[in-house]
């Protein structure tokens, strides 16, 4: 069966919406700017949504479910050519493209310290994606980790993916290099 107009309309606004999120952060972008770049008219959103919360509590899923599929690709690939999942994750999360790409990257990265001030259908939905990043991370640690620490990892690599975004360029490369092989090296050596 195939999607209608208006699923397909959704679509396109929730992928610019997730995008226009991760960013310029929830406060950042407004719906007649969203609207636009979807190449639609302010007046067509409640059309489609209730509220603007109800679109950045949606749109925030959307991201973190596009990330998290790119994230299963490369862990498939990476697993396919013999590396293990864990460092396959870090070398995928903690990647260079990861600095240039902030509208297409995790959207927990993006956004976690603007998460408490959003409204409660928001932040749910941003909560869930981080515990959906913890569970990977828990899902990918080598056996014989306490699956505790996954807590550790994902913090470590949420927080050195933003350090590194602030860094920029060539000195954020390095960062991530350097929290990338501290974490591989503590865990997975």
């Amino acid at each position: 069966m195939s999607a209608s107009r208006k699923e397909l309309t959704h679509d396109r606004i929730l992928d610019v919406a997730a995008r226009a999120i991760r960013r310029a952060g929830y406060d950042g972008v407004g719906l007649a700017t969203i609207m636009k770049e979807a190449g639609l008219t302010h007046g067509g959103f409640y059309a489609h949504f209730a509220s603007r919360d109800a679109l950045l509590a949606e749109a925030t899923q959307r991201a973190g479910r596009d990330t998290g599929a790119v994230l299963a690709e490369r862990l498939r690939q990476a697993q396919a050519a013999g590396v293990s999942a864990f460092s396959a994750l870090v070398n995928t999360y903690l990647g260079d493209a990861q600095l240039e790409n902030i509208e297409c990257g995790c959207i927990v990265a993006a956004l976690a310290a603007e998460i408490p001030r959003q409204a409660d259908e928001v932040a749910s939905a941003a909560r869930a994606r981080v515990l959906g990043l913890v569970d990977l991370v828990r899902r990918c640690l080598p056996a014989g980790v306490d699956p505790a620490q996954a807590q550790v990892v994902t913090a470590t690599m949420v927080g050195a993916l933003q350090l590194a975004r602030t860094l920029q360029g060539q000195a954020g490369r390095a960062w991530l290099a350097n929290v990338r092989n501290s974490l591989i090296q503590q865990y997975d050596a």
